[in-house]
């Protein structure tokens, strides 16, 4: 008689809306939202974002967390699985739930080296690398030179980076080792609510500035707040700030990526989902819109000015992060306490993204291959621990951006809309409303359910068709990517396409092996 397999499981309610907010909170609460916001609008993109918010984000994430519990039953915690016990009769619907594994197998490869970025930065500033720095020009060369992308005075080289990345990387395998209850849950109890006291901190030390320069009263925080917030309301004509919106939606509550189903796969069938999944949203908003959209941008504007906050917002995440944060927080007193605490914040935010998007890959080899947790995650963190250094030594020819692009954001929306079909129109509206209110909290206002079937799914189609219309040639023909880049973004390609492959044979020989 075969031996009965117990799955992993959450130690309490807390912990897994810690995981799943965790999961969500992260690089681009504190450093995406506020750049998107102030470049598409101001107070004009929260219109779409609420809208996308609510039509998009919500019923996902209770799709997500209602298919995750509903496949958990079947002992299976990842998508292939998962999408197989909603359509046993279609036997090709299993290998659209690859790509439930592909993208966060891929995030992780590029994301876990941007995080090992905050650890650096949080021991320079301890240490006082760059405290003397006050120009951008120079803590722009101070980033490109750690980066690789330049030898300069600062850095000879990639040692340095790659030292951070080792012990960040150590890190999370660490805590992935030890499982779901004893690695992820209790770093995320103990990591998300030093990150809010964090980004309280610096929240009201931002809304307490005041106007440092005498001869420039206009270059105050209420003004800040002004720039980032005051609607342009010309700008919701624009079909891209609507779509840059959802993007943001997709890309801030993790949905559409496959981790939600597979952290909720650990619940029992009579845990609540309802209640449970619009607190862990709801978590996540309050990060992003109030502590992310109240720090960099306006903080930024009192001393750089309204000239300069437009370029600065739409220089990319990495240079707001990491060029001028710093170079704010120089000017403060207790500027290195500050300084640590901004970068200790985006540190703990990365982990606790990280570590989710690991265990995908890892409950596939669980649930489907028989392999033993510390075996998975051996396997796991040698293959990722090989891919990563394409993203360590290849950054500046373009890889992260297209790794970014595929498994981040194209393969997310895709995702998204094949689970709201399978979930709404496969399994059958009716029939996922009952599942959803098994064991909840709450009754989910019944217009929902008109939303999940019909709007949502509406809305992916569009994004989807808009995409395809707009942008479509001029990404597959590398359109504004430069000839000496080409060859690395082709290559990246094809490594995408057999990490795909690779993966799609693992799940017909997992299913083999359940016929045999």
């Amino acid at each position: 008689m075969g031996k009965l397999k117990i799955r992993d499981s959450w130690g309490s309610r807390l912990g897994i809306i810690m995981a799943v907010a965790g999961s969500a909170v992260g690089l681009g609460n504190f450093l995406r939202f506020p750049a998107k916001v102030a470049s598409n609008g101001g107070g004009a993109f929260m219109i779409p974002y609420f809208v996308s918010f609510f039509l998009l984000g919500l019923p996902l994430m209770w799709i997500e967390w209602t298919l995750g519990r509903f496949g958990g039953g079947f002992e299976h915690g990842t998508a292939p699985g998962i999408f197989h016990s909603l359509w046993q009769k279609n036997r090709f619907i299993k290998y659209f739930g690859v790509i439930g594994i592909f993208g966060p197998l891929v995030i992780f490869i590029y994301y876990t080296y941007i995080e090992s970025w905050a650890l650096a930065y949080s021991f320079f500033n301890l240490v006082g690398k760059y405290s003397r720095f006050a120009d951008q020009a120079t803590m722009q060369s101070f980033l490109r030179g750690f980066q690789g992308i330049e030898s300069n005075q600062y850095f000879k080289g990639l040692g340095c980076a790659y030292l951070f990345f080792l012990l960040t990387f150590i890190l999370n395998i660490s805590v992935i080792y030890y499982g779901i209850r004893g690695g992820i849950e209790k770093v995320c109890k103990i990591a998300m609510p030093l990150l809010f006291i964090f980004g309280l901190v610096l929240f009201f030390r931002v809304i307490t500035l005041g106007a440092p320069d005498p001869t420039r009263p206009t270059w105050n925080i209420s003004n800040g707040f002004g720039f980032l917030w005051n609607p342009d309301f010309s700008a919701l004509k624009s079909a891209k700030v609507w779509l840059e919106a959802a993007g943001q939606i997709f890309f801030t509550l993790s949905v559409g990526i496959g981790v939600i189903l597979t952290y909720t796969s650990y619940l029992s069938k009579g845990d609540d989902v309802a209640l449970s999944g619009l607190t862990a949203a709801s978590t996540n908003e309050m990060a992003e819109v109030i502590l992310g959209g109240s720090i960099i941008i306006p903080a930024a504007f009192v001393f750089f000015g309204p000239q300069n906050i437009q370029s600065i917002a739409q220089s990319g995440v990495f240079n707001l992060g990491f060029v001028t944060m710093p170079l704010v927080l120089n000017q403060l007193p207790w500027a290195q306490v500050l300084s640590f605490i901004w970068f200790f914040l985006l540190f703990l935010a990365g982990v606790t993204s990280s570590v989710s998007l690991a265990q995908p890959a890892i409950a596939f080899l669980e649930d489907e291959f028989d392999i033993g947790r510390k075996k998975a995650v051996f396997i796991f963190g040698a293959v990722t621990f090989l891919l990563c250094h394409a993203v360590v030594f290849f950054l500046k020819n373009g890889v992260v951006d297209e790794l970014d692009f595929w498994g981040g954001t194209f393969f997310l929306v895709v995702f998204a809309t094949i689970e709201t079909i399978l979930f709404a129109w496969i399994f059958g509206m009716e029939k996922a409303w009952d599942e959803i209110h098994k064991g909840a909290d709450m009754r989910i206002p019944v217009f929902y359910k008109f939303i999940i079937k019909y709007i949502t799914p509406l809305f992916l189609f569009l994004i989807l068709g808009t995409w395809f219309w707009q942008e479509w040639l001029p990404i597959i023909f590398m359109k504004g990517v430069s000839a000496e880049n080409r060859v690395f973004i082709l290559a990246t390609r094809l490594a995408l396409v057999l990490i795909f492959a690779v993966l799609a044979i693992l799940v017909k020989i997992a299913w083999r092996r359940k016929k045999d």
